[in-house]
């Protein structure tokens, strides 16, 4: 049987010592954010995720989801349960604006929340994850009615939210959805049309859900210029807030899927369902992007909470299997053979998952911190930094972190051998499970495009650069350290490797774009092992410094160097290939016919 633990101390340690959250109390929520606070809340979550999640995941995914005839889905045996305790505990409105009954602590809790979940039961983390995305587009879009009709109730958890953007003809294309609105006297509109892929579009476990819909006014124009979002709620909210009659929205059958059994992903049927417009006629995608930033966000935690459960897995099986010998001899010459953990192969397994899922943890917060400095920072200035930064970041968290976490599942289901194939394990599910965060909110090769056809240019390519200048900053605080040569070396030799695939896009892009169609994905995972590689030297130095000054746990920071001289000596060395691949252009890739495939 699968089981999962809560890195909790290993998230104290980012947030104290790398991040020094204690430093930013000039944000909401911050100031209260005293260490003692956040690990009791994050000793508490852990509480949840391995008590209540954890023991549900094998059978949620074994049981799935039912849909009866009348469209009503009910989710597995102990989910309802579940929420019920999510929601007594108060983690729906953990980081929610105190305005709608949130407790307003800052956003880097609520990613350590999100990992512990996905960790613990991906299927469970996704009915209140889509709620995150509708509950911001509502809180920054939505008029004042509209905010205090929902967001209390969404807030509290007794309501759920989803986001319904995909048609059976059109994905990532949202300019080819037929979705109508229809305006009302009354000033509503009547919705009608399908929408699939809607993840958490039916279930039993809150009172109501509160659907965000794309569709297109009679009268809009053609593209996705002409796209509004709407409120659309499963039941009617009566003006005292009570639940009225029964929209017209129905699950018309539930996606028959590879992994995440126990998550209900619907098909969305809108007969002249009820809705009401959020934000202007005609500019829904900036509401739309509103949801999928938050989203993509929390589907790269996804990817290191996949990396994570996985890797420990792997671990206890590997320190109890035995099979063969050391290639050095007998290891534990009393048992009949040694546990395969001796192997170098075994540990190169569990060290790739382990390397990237520590750093990707600290990036991830880190990208937090910056989500509530954009909105929150002192000055117009640093909001805008830290917008630009979250905007760069975003695509590479999300393709680079769910690529690798798919990648980690799979090594680690390999260091099982032929018991990793088998459902008992969990490893399997594991892998099913991870596979659809490389596609959802966005697939893997269209965030790689967007990062560099859109997020490097930016204003001039101004995040980029400051990204660069954050790296050349660490190293050269590394070098201040001393006694880190071994890994500064390889980590300028990685950034230099980026900045040359910069300039070699910015150079070649504009002449033919398929030379950027080309070098996206190569590029993507460029950035990502210099970013990962970066975080990296921020602990190496932190418990470098931890172990001169006499740290109690001398082991923990040993480790973390051992770590990232790992990272950084042995999987940074692919950034030489992916800069050829990426200087190799377009050309070969696309010589062939389409006729010729």
């Amino acid at each position: 049987m699968p089981s999962y633990k809560a890195p909790v101390k290993d998230m104290m340690f980012l947030l104290n010592d790398v991040l020094q959250v204690g430093n930013y109390s000039n944000l909401p929520g911050y100031a209260d954010a005293t260490p003692d606070l956040v690990s009791a809340i994050l000793e508490e979550a852990a509480k949840f995720a391995e008590r209540e999640l954890q023991p549900l995941n094998l059978s949620g995914d074994q049981e799935g989801c039912i849909r009866a005839d009348n469209g009503d889905v009910t989710t597995p045996k102990g989910f309802k349960e579940a929420y019920a305790k999510y929601v007594e505990g108060g983690w729906a409105g953990l980081t929610a604006d105190p305005e709608f009954g949130g407790q307003g602590l800052p956003h880097v809790l609520g990613i350590c929340l999100e990992e512990m979940m996905v960790g613990a039961n991906h299927s469970f983390a996704m009915y209140p994850g889509l709620s995150n995305g509708a509950m911001a587009a509502i809180r920054i879009d939505g008029t004042q009615e509209q905010k205090e009709t929902y967001l209390p109730k969404m807030v509290e958890g007794l309501w759920t939210g989803t986001m319904n953007l995909t048609e059976p003809h059109c994905g990532t294309d949202l300019g080819m959805l037929r979705t109508k609105a229809d305006p009302q006297a009354d000033g509503t509109y009547k919705i009608t049309g399908t929408k699939i892929f809607i993840s958490a579009g039916e279930h039993d476990m809150s009172d109501n859900i509160i659907h965000l819909v794309l569709a297109r006014l009679p009268d809009a124009p053609k593209g996705t210029k002409g796209i509004s979002l709407f409120i659309v709620p499963k039941f009617l909210v009566k003006e005292d807030g009570s639940l009225g009659e029964r929209n017209g929205v129905i699950c018309g059958s539930l996606e028959h899927k590879m992994g995440i059994h126990a998550n209900s992903t619907c098909v969305m049927n809108y007969d002249e369902a009820t809705g009401y417009l959020i934000g202007e006629p005609n500019k829904g995608l900036r509401s739309m992007f509103i949801m999928m930033n938050a989203a993509r966000l929390g589907v790269g935690v996804e990817g290191l909470g996949h990396a994570e459960v996985a890797y420990q897995n792997a671990v206890a099986y590997a320190k109890d299997r035995l099979q063969g010998r050391s290639l050095k001899g007998p290891q534990f010459p009393d048992k009949p053979a040694d546990p395969i953990i001796v192997h170098a192969d075994v540990r190169r397994n569990l060290m790739n998952a382990r390397s990237f899922a520590e750093a990707a943890r600290g990036i991830a917060l880190w990208a937090a911190l910056l989500v509530d400095q954009s909105h929150n920072a002192p000055t117009e200035e640093e909001r805008d930094e830290a917008e630009d930064l979250v905007g760069l970041l975003t695509p590479i968290i999300k393709g680079v972190f769910t690529d690798r976490g798919f990648e980690s599942s799979v090594a680690c289901q390999q260091v099982f051998g032929g018991h990793g194939y088998v459902a008992e394990w969990g490893m399997e599910q594991f892998v099913r499970d991870a596979r659809i965060s490389q596609i959802y909110e966005g697939a893997n090769g269209i965030q790689a495009l967007d990062l560099v056809g859109r997020k490097l240019p930016s204003k001039g390519g101004k995040a980029i650069q400051m990204l660069f200048k954050l790296i050349g900053e660490e190293i050269a605080a590394n070098k201040t350290a001393g006694g880190l040569d071994d890994i500064i070396e390889p980590m300028e030799k990685a950034l230099a490797s980026w900045q040359r695939a910069t300039l070699w896009l910015m150079q070649n892009a504009m002449a033919n774009p398929d030379n950027a169609g080309a070098a996206s994905t190569p590029y993507m995972h460029l950035a990502g092992h210099v970013i990962l590689g970066y975080m990296w030297l921020k602990m190496a130095r932190v418990s470098k410094t931890a172990l001169e000054d006499g740290t109690d746990d001398p082991t923990f920071h040993e480790n973390k160097l051992v770590t990232a001289r790992y990272y950084i000596k042995r999987r940074m060395t692919e950034t030489r290939a992916l800069l050829a691949e990426i200087e190799s252009g377009s050309e070969e890739l696309m010589a062939l016919a389409a006729e010729a495939f």
